[in-house]
């Protein structure tokens, strides 16, 4: 066959939300060293639910070429994690009595501008997340956290909008199965597909 059914599949470095997802996770193991108590359940919680962020889309880019259903799941899962990593970012600072910065705090905003700069990686919001300042380095992940969950939203939505017009797996292999018998038709004029002999 000329064109293979499975697509490419596996280039989650280059997806954005993967990007923002390995900063979070990163961040979240220093903060949660530095902040909060070795021994306190809630180091773990936030530390697989950063991680689970992150390996879960992995996990969809890989099994993307096969199953764009698993691929949808797993990217919802991440998506779930980082919801769960959000609130645990909130619970501290509302343990602490620390405000949540509003969008037009001078933080925030400051934040949004180190977002949309090309290449960002963990460097360029490092000052920010392991901040000396609790709330400084809080706010700034949970900060992170939404601009990853508002990516893999969006990311979602493409990816139903294509399971709707190409379909899955199966409906490939059909196209394909199709295509080749097309092919060989039009190569040998004199045999039809249909009736080959297996």
């Amino acid at each position: 066959m000329q064109n293979s059914f499975i697509p490419k599949h596996g280039g989650y470095k280059n997806l954005l939300s993967y990007q923002r997802a390995e900063i979070v996770y990163d961040a979240t193991v220093r903060f949660c060293g530095r902040f909060l108590e070795r021994r306190d359940r809630t180091v773990d919680q936030m530390v697989q639910a950063a991680r689970s962020g992150k390996q879960n889309i992995i996990e969809a880019s890989m099994a993307s070429g096969t199953s764009k259903e698993t691929e949808i799941k797993l990217t919802n899962v991440a998506r779930a994690s980082l919801e769960e990593l959000l609130a645990d970012y909130r619970d501290f600072l509302r343990l602490r009595t620390i405000p949540e910065w509003e969008k037009h705090h001078s933080h925030a905003r400051r934040l949004a501008a180190l977002v949309r700069t090309p290449g960002a990686n963990y460097e360029t919001f490092k000052k920010a997340v392991e901040h000396a300042d609790p709330a400084i380095a809080a706010n700034a992940i949970l900060g992170l956290i939404k601009v990853t969950n508002y990516l893999l939203d969006r990311q979602l939505g493409q990816l139903e909008q294509a399971f709707v017009r190409e379909g899955g797996l199966r409906e490939r292999m059909t196209r394909a199965r199709l295509d080749e018998r097309a092919r060989q038709a039009s190569t040998h004029p004199g045999i039809n597909p249909g009736n080959r002999k297996r």
